[in-house]
């Protein structure tokens, strides 16, 4: 499996991607989505990376890097939108994926990831903790708009 970052004209592919993320419906690609697209793709803090096998996106996950005031003014990481092909799961795919985003994370030396899941599962508690995540350091609250 490739891994690397997104390009321009696979924005379908994702989409269709992101159907096996939480039942996810595959949208329709209009004007909105292509501006939404472009404003994602141009953002240079923004990245979108994949794992590609064969022409097609299996899996996937969003990295973003956020400026910041504290700790010697050094960013920090947010990981959003894991996810892999049920076809192709159980394989290690979403953990080179997000070994790649540690990589860009420490390459623009951010001083932590931060990693957020709805799941309840154990394996996929697990497998964020075997990724070197922990739920131990902190409390995560949400307040859905």
């Amino acid at each position: 499996m490739e891994i690397r970052e997104i390009h321009q004209g696979e924005l379908s592919q994702l989409l269709a991607l992101y159907t096996h993320l939480h039942d996810n419906p595959m949208p329709d690609v209009n004007d909105t989505i292509k501006k939404l697209w472009n404003k994602i793709t141009f953002d240079t803090d923004h990245h979108i990376i994949v794992g590609v096998e064969n022409d097609e996106i299996i899996s996937s996950c969003v990295l973003l890097i956020i400026p910041n005031l504290t700790h010697g003014q050094r960013p920090y990481a947010l990981i959003e939108n894991v996810v892999t092909h049920a076809h192709h799961r159980n394989k290690g795919h979403a953990t080179r994926i997000l070994a790649f985003a540690r990589e860009i994370a420490l390459r623009d030396n951010c001083y932590k990831i931060m990693l957020m899941t709805g799941s309840k599962d154990e394996r996929t508690l697990r497998f964020y903790e075997h990724a070197g995540y922990n739920q131990h350091d902190k409390k995560a609250f949400i307040q859905w708009l």
